[in-house]
């Protein structure tokens, strides 16, 4: 049985909205969740006319407990079956941890972990039930590496991603976590962290990501890395000891 309908997070700029548009091209109505609900009827509004799919807006602030309990009752909904979500919502903070207020580090905890947690399980039973369903969590190339608070939340997800994947698998589900590398997108704006903050050819074209990440995922992969040049960063990672990368990134800091 094919997807039919997709809940995206944070859709209206970046990867998410690359998501978005790609899932509605291939034709699957969507459910889209983000904090602006200007900036999400103007997508769905592009959407609806572009594809012709149909588009529900959902605004809702995913680091309150409240609004993020909404979004997980729409996944659990048995009359409008969700048959894909895309956990992609997140940010970073740019200053080191004890620098940051300790409140800014619980949102962004609690987008990156918590709502990627409890939107996954809000949908992974009624996906179990149906026999058929999809995650599609949004990493991070930074799970790799020893880069404070951002990549410790990362790694959780890829944990998570990778067991999710072996213990759902049976059941019909497929869940892939991808992780990307510096992307083309607001991500970095907002942290005010500028383009030149790593080489050129290390950026990566948001709408070529996703199409790689949704290739990997049809194709049932637990964890996506998208383009080679990544994939090379992580194998290298992997064997180079955690105190060595420690070491170079404290002295690209000074």
């Amino acid at each position: 049985m094919g997807i039919s309908t997709a809940l995206v997070t944070g859709p209206t700029a970046g990867i998410g909205r690359s998501f978005a548009r790609q899932l509605a091209a291939r034709g699957h109505d969507l459910v889209l969740v983000a904090r602006d609900a200007a900036r999400l009827e103007e997508e769905a509004d592009h959407l609806r006319r572009r594809h012709g799919v149909d588009v529900e807006v959902l605004a809702a602030d995913l680091t309150d407990r409240g609004q993020l309990a909404r979004v997980e009752a729409r996944l659990a909904d048995p009359d409008r079956p969700v048959d894909l979500l895309v956990n992609n919502a997140g940010f970073g903070l740019k200053g080191r941890f004890a620098d940051n207020g300790v409140e800014a580090e619980q949102a962004m905890l609690d987008v990156l972990v918590t709502a990627v947690m409890r939107l996954s399980h809000a949908a992974l039973g009624p996906m179990s039930q149906r026999g058929h369903g999809g995650i599609i969590n949004v990493s991070s190339v930074a799970a790799f590496l020893p880069r404070g608070t951002y990549s410790a939340a990362k790694a959780y997800v890829n944990s998570f991603g990778r067991w999710a994947a072996n213990e759902y698998r049976p059941r019909g589900v497929t869940v892939t976590t991808v992780c990307p590398g510096f992307t083309r997108t607001e991500f970095h704006a907002r942290m005010d962290v500028s383009r030149g903050s790593a080489p050129r050819f290390m950026w990566l074209d948001a709408d070529a990501l996703v199409r790689e990440a949704l290739a990997h995922h049809d194709a049932g992969k637990a964890i996506s890395v998208p383009s080679r040049r990544y994939r090379a960063v992580v194998a290298l990672v992997r064997v180079v000891p955690p105190r060595v990368l420690q070491l170079f990134q404290s002295l690209g800091r000074k």
